[in-house]
């Protein structure tokens, strides 16, 4: 398939002992995107719960406690991986899906709301990634999904993520959804680049993240945009890099409440003249 790459031998792996699923995949649709993963005998991808969109038969489905990174991996190592998902708002089980049948087996994964699906290959990005909470879709299997703390408080609290993020660590690739239409960019050291504290997706893990206020007391207070900005610094390495969405959910739900008007919101009529009695003409309300 088109998005194949091969395995590198020498990729900078984040544990000596395991070398991440080396999986295929084609990313379908425009709005409503999902990604189809196309796993060789013996291959395993791992995805949140409920995530699914369809299967081949030979392609058996398991939950198993904690992030499904591996099947070594000890009780304890399990434990702390689902008490890091808890922490995340995650279920406690990830779902693995091995394909235990001969030739290619397909799985698809779905995303949740409009956005768009960001492959990641984790070794091309030093072995992690930091990701908003939820972001997470589905990976190949070997890949770790943890927590991220932010280290300074006054972030934590206005950050926008708060002080817990994902942090995805592996070789291989993993597929986190965005709100909207994505922007990836490169910061040089250094570099600084303010944002929206909602439309923080991912950064790389050199990617210094602090707040720093929007300005005078009139921008905070009719700016629109909060009180404070996301400040982004550029790691020294040069390669650090940061994804931002156009649409975060919150904004997204935000909106949806505002104009539900069981849910308090206040119903615009679709721009009709006749407002309510239009909607009761036309069939939209019983």
């Amino acid at each position: 398939m088109a998005n194949h790459i091969p395995q590198i031998s020498n990729a900078r792996h984040y544990r000596s002992d395991q070398v991440d699923d080396d999986i295929d995949f084609e990313i379908k649709g425009a709005e409503m995107q999902f990604v189809e993963v196309e796993l060789d005998p013996g291959e395993s991808a791992i995805s949140e719960a409920g995530s699914m969109m369809y299967k081949d038969t030979s392609i058996e489905m398991n939950a198993v406690f904690g992030d499904g990174s591996g099947a070594k991996a000890s009780f304890m190592d399990k434990l702390i991986g689902a008490g890091k998902r808890l922490l995340t708002s995650e279920s406690l089980f990830t779902t693995v899906y091995t394909h235990n049948g001969h030739g290619k087996a397909h799985v698809a994964f779905a995303a949740p709301y409009p956005g768009n699906i960001l492959p990641i290959k984790l070794d091309q990005y030093g072995g992690a990634l930091i990701a908003q909470k939820d972001s997470f879709l589905a990976a190949a299997r070997g890949v770790q999904v943890g927590i991220h703390l932010q280290k300074r408080i006054m972030t934590g609290l206005f950050g926008g993520e708060g002080f817990i993020m994902q942090r995805l660590d592996g070789n291989g690739w993993a597929f986190i959804h965005i709100g909207g239409t994505v922007v990836e960019r490169t910061l040089k050291p250094g570099e600084v680049l303010h944002v929206d504290t909602g439309c923080v997706a991912a950064t790389t893990a050199d990617v210094d993240m602090d707040i720093e206020s929007v300005g005078g007391i009139k921008s905070m207070i009719f700016g629109g945009e909060g009180v404070f900005f996301a400040k982004l610094t550029g790691g020294a390495s040069g390669k650090s890099k940061v994804w931002i969405q156009s649409l975060p959910f919150s904004r997204l739900a935000g909106r949806i409440l505002a104009s539900a008007p069981g849910g308090g919101g206040r119903d615009k009529g679709e721009g009709s003249l006749l407002g309510g009695i239009g909607d009761l003409v036309g069939g939209d309300r019983f």
